[in-house]
């Protein structure tokens, strides 16, 4: 077989809030009318592109569309478990891959607001054993933004044998922050932007060091139960092989048929950088409750949901019907980023790996909607997917 990028590799992340965006008022979903494009209309468009989609083998998975918390489309496609013909419904649970980088910078920004974590802050102030080059100038806003310099802990040498000895969470969040100490950092802090899964998972590590909790325990209660996302959590390979609930990632051979990404998953649990488990109902809410500043206290959440650092403007995302989207600005925030369509500021996060794992969250909070693709196929359908409801968001507002 062919060597493959790790895993963990990231598909990629797109959109959120301005440098000064503003956030609307909350107001309850009947007291504000729901217009809706009919182009997401089940029956529509966007329903159509999906279930040819489905069809065709392409997607595989859970999408969600809701407005102001009022659900507009929900769809289900293919199988959790080919082996075991369990299909795919709301209620299953998906692999989040990058996604899960949203609950570590909500947790470290809950513990900001507390004044136990500083965004100025060096690296040493919080984690030991580091050289002072990096100890000293790294800081908890270069992590957050992507410009610390490090890269992609599942790809330092010595991780996939290490990793395969790791049976715990405790010994996995060691492990990790191990092998990122002896790495060096590809550029300058601050002098540029590299995406950075060694980034969020020293996030992670300073979530542990600053509150005595694991990081996972932390999460599960800080992040998980106060959003009342009652299904989301970290869980082990051994659960994710057994539980029916749980999808099993799936990428093509050599040959074009579907292979069972969890039987090639060495790792014991995800991380601060990927890997929680949630659905689509439980993501929805997290993207709501997060923009309409429920998961803050006052004056945190536009903190977390401004531009920090410009991006490049991207190209826009084609779709198989052509419906691409050119974003009219991009930031980097703490946490997603920030994209500006069709006059109109959206927050989003995507992920996914080559085993099979491809996942997208987007909300607008301007207009109320919140767009949750999760999919257990490897493809660059769920980009395209998103594409599509992006377009008739922002055209039909």
């Amino acid at each position: 077989m062919l060597a493959r990028p790790s895993r963990r590799s990231v598909i990629g992340a797109l959109g959120v809030a301005s440098a000064g965006l503003a956030l609307p008022a909350t107001a309850s979903a009947d007291e504000r009318p729901l217009p809706v494009p009919s182009g997401l209309l089940p029956g529509g468009r966007f329903d159509a592109y999906v279930a040819a989609k489905a069809a065709a083998d392409e997607f595989s998975g859970s999408l969600l569309l809701t407005r102001d918390g009022r659900t507009v489309l929900s769809r289900s496609y293919g199988m959790a478990d080919r082996q075991r013909a369990v299909p795919n419904g709301p209620d299953t649970l998906f692999a989040l891959a990058s996604v899960t980088k949203l609950f570590t910078a909500l947790a470290v920004h809950r513990l900001a607001q507390q004044r136990k974590i500083t965004y100025g802050a060096r690296l040493g102030t919080y984690l030991d054993g580091f050289p002072s080059s990096v100890a000293e100038n790294v800081t908890v806003h270069h992590l957050l933004t992507h410009t610390s310099g490090f890269g992609d802990v599942h790809m330092l040498p010595g991780y996939e044998d290490a990793e395969a000895r790791w049976t715990t969470p405790e010994q996995t969040m060691k492990g990790l922050t191990d092998l990122i100490r002896h790495s060096e950092p590809g550029f300058e802090p601050g002098a540029g932007w590299g995406y950075s899964n060694s980034g969020y998972v020293l996030l992670g590590a300073i979530v542990e060091a600053v509150t005595g909790m694991s990081y996972y325990d932390y999460v599960r209660e800080y992040v998980f139960a106060a959003a009342g996302m009652t299904r989301t959590r970290f869980l082990t390979r051994p659960q994710w092989e057994a539980d029916r609930r749980i999808a099993h990632p799936y990428y093509p051979d050599e040959q074009g048929s579907w292979t069972d990404g969890v039987s090639e998953a060495r790792y014991i649990v995800g991380d601060p950088a990927g890997d929680a488990f949630t659905t689509c109902a439980d993501l929805d809410r997290f993207g709501r409750l997060l923009w309409r500043g429920k998961l803050l206290d006052p004056g945190w959440t536009p903190l977390m949901l401004s531009g920090k650092v410009p991006l490049p403007p991207a190209p826009s995302a084609p779709t198989g019907d052509g419906t691409g989207v050119p974003a009219q600005a991009l930031f980097q925030c703490y946490g997603p980023v920030g994209a500006l369509v069709s006059g109109q500021w959206t927050f989003s996060h995507g992920g996914g790996s080559t085993l099979g794992v491809s996942t997208s969250v987007e909300v607008f909070p301007e207009t109320g909607w919140g767009v949750v693709v999760l999919s257990n196929h490897a493809g660059a359908v769920v980009p395209d997917i998103a594409s599509l409801a992006r377009k008739l968001i922002t055209a039909g507002r």
